[in-house]
């Protein structure tokens, strides 16, 4: 059990007592009548009554909590929704006694042996509309507030004293039942002990023990969240915050899950890591975390997009029904970029994605397709990987060169505070449900793209590092971008251009030669576009108008395709990808014969 000897936190009530607290305790009552009231009289429509009905089923299924929406409280009690934002740390407490009381009521009479009724935990949500991370400020200290990000580590459960019971060495006196307060914070305890005994000397000073056995315990677990990759502006570093969640919020979240958390914006104190940084000139600096009392994961493929709307349903449903869709949608990806339609489409492809299949035998066939972009520099590879990152709903962008196996993956790294072993995901992980883009994917250590081979096969990261064995999800389509080794294309090397193993090339659906050919009418056009991009002008209202999608529009369409359609393959399709199979191993084998050699894989059965 940790944290019972250090007092990191502090609250107004460890140094004595208020001369206003008879009042102030006279308000807790009358909000903790209130909140009773509102638990047992909100209802719905038919007079559903939403929060009673929910506590005493959650009692019933041994699961202690109850989950309040503030709108309705604001609804029923909008002074008493107030003060729970301004004051959540003092009001909270008496919200979940007020619950406690309210199950002791609903249950009664219970089965023998249970007449004890068990603690409740309130878990809120809320429908606003979520801050930043960055926009944290002292002013938002021990309030409420929602963040949206990505979870990249966890920690494990842990016990934390709620109630503890402390024993004098000298004197023997107990003093049971002593209140922690909740959050990253221990006890402080007594330094002198004042009992009195008749023919005995005082009790020397810091005698006091805590009597494990006799401490009411919680779990609790530790998060760190990052802010999410379209949150993080141009150019900065991701800014991440320590999450505590404690009882039922625990083992909720994996590492690499999107999630919003709702909870109390708090501060402790910085943690000493050795003597020779004990500053005490830093005495009144503290380090923020997030005390969650809601949390809430993603699901779908959204990317933390809002919800969508009916409008927006209906203006989606009318794009999928044109007959020129396919076309617009290729016309919309890069504009800048002049030509390349094949390219376009097959990365249209790319960010709508396919349909992840689940077979009779529990394995899964992935729904996400790769793509690799290879050949001459200048031809706007890098440009296409750029876009892509902005209008896929959740997009990762990395260089080979910057890029490592643990950085693509996951990392094993030791908490600092702890000293215990947490995993990190990586590039891929954080990426789950979205696109992640390799830019100078040839300039990488052969090393590291071995490292994704399972993900982009089997779409898992397995990690069996430090006593630590799990597997992460990375449902994520790759798109790379790679140079020849010659710097261009040369058509006379053949094979000679790919600098990649079978292994990995196998792992690419499409795989596009991109060289830049001398033509003269297509320079000229080529030239015209790059000076209309750069000249600026009417250029850009006549492209909108000629079909194209706006990047905002293009993104929100993705993500709700993904999210909501399941596409399958037509048997005229699926006639025609049988022929083109045939073809294209039969001409593989032919080509085998006369050259008498085995070539690499032509195309793999997936």
């Amino acid at each position: 059990m940790e944290g019972f000897d250090d007092p990191g936190v502090f609250f107004s009530d460890n140094f004595g007592v208020e001369e206003n607290e008879s009042q102030d305790q006279i308000n807790l009552q009358a909000v903790k009548k209130k909140f009773k009231e509102f638990i047992r009289q909100y209802h719905t429509g038919n007079f559903n009554y939403k929060y009673r009905d929910a506590l005493k089923r959650n009692y019933n299924l041994n699961q202690y909590w109850v989950e309040i929406n503030i709108e309705d409280l604001s609804s029923f009690d909008d002074i008493l929704a107030e003060k729970l934002y301004k004051k959540p740390t003092e009001h909270l407490p008496v919200l979940e006694e007020a619950a406690k009381e309210l199950a002791d009521e609903l249950t009664a009479p219970r089965p023998e042996g249970e007449e004890k009724v068990e603690d409740i935990q309130v878990l809120l949500s809320s429908d606003a509309h979520p801050s930043n991370l960055r926009e944290l400020k002292s002013e938002t200290v021990s309030r409420l507030v929602k963040i949206p990000g990505i979870v990249i580590s966890t920690s494990a459960i842990k016990a934390k004293a709620t109630k503890i019971s402390i024993q004098c060495r000298s004197c023997r006196n107990i003093i049971p039942n002593l209140p922690v307060k909740p959050g990253l914070e221990g006890y402080v305890m007594p330094r002198k002990c004042n009992t009195e005994q008749a023919g005995r000397p005082k009790c020397p000073l810091d005698p006091y023990f805590i009597i494990p056995d006799k401490c009411k315990c919680i779990d609790y677990q530790v998060l760190k969240l990052q802010e999410s990759p379209e949150s993080i502006p141009q150019g900065e570093m991701p800014r991440h915050l320590t999450v505590y969640c404690e009882r039922t919020l625990c083992e909720r979240v994996a590492p690499g899950a999107r999630v919003t958390v709702l909870g109390i914006y708090s501060i402790k104190k910085i943690a000493k890591i050795g003597k020779e940084n004990r500053d005490k000139g830093s005495v009144g600096v503290r380090s923020s975390y997030l005390r969650a009392v809601g949390l809430t994961a993603e699901e779908g493929v959204t990317g933390g997009l809002r919800p969508f709307t009916s409008d927006e349903e209906e203006q989606f449903r009318r794009l999928a029904a044109s007959p020129d869709i396919y076309e617009r949608i290729a016309k919309s990806i890069a504009p800048s970029v002049f030509g390349v339609v094949d390219m376009k489409k097959a990365i249209a492809c790319l960010l709508f994605g396919g349909s992840r299949k689940r077979l009779p035998d529990g394995l899964t066939r992935r729904g996400d397709i790769n793509i690799l972009l290879l050949g001459d520099p200048g031809t706007a590879k890098s440009q296409l990987l750029k876009f892509v990152e902005k209008a896929a709903p959740v997009g990762v962008y990395t260089s080979g060169k910057g890029s490592s196996a643990a950085g693509l993956t996951a990392s094993v790294i030791r908490d600092p505070g702890s000293r215990n072993f947490v995993m990190e995901g990586g590039a891929m992980v954080l990426a789950d449900g979205g696109v992640v883009c390799i830019d100078e994917f040839d300039k990488m250590r052969e090393d590291d793209r071995v490292a994704i081979h399972e993900a982009m096969e089997q779409q898992t990261i397995s990690i069996a590092k430090a006593g630590i064995t799990t597997t992460l999800n990375s449902r994520c389509s790759v798109l790379a971008a790679a140079n020849s080794v010659f710097g261009r294309w040369d058509d006379t090397k053949a094979d000679d251009n790919i600098d990649f193993m079978p292994t990995i090339l196998s792992r690419f659906d499409m795989i596009f030669i991109v060289k830049d050919e001398h033509d003269q009418n297509r320079d000229i056009t080529l030239a015209k576009h790059i000076m209309s991009v750069h000249m600026g002008g009417d250029s850009v209202e006549r492209e909108l108008s000629s079909g194209e999608l706006p990047l905002s529009v293009l993104r929100r369409y993705g993500a709700y395709c993904r999210a909501r359609c399941g596409p399958r393959l037509s048997a005229e399709a699926a006639e025609r990808l049988r022929a083109r199979y045939v073809l294209m191993r039969a001409g593989a084998s032919q080509h085998e014969r006369h050259a008498d050699k085995r070539l690499s894989i032509p195309i793999t059965v997936r």
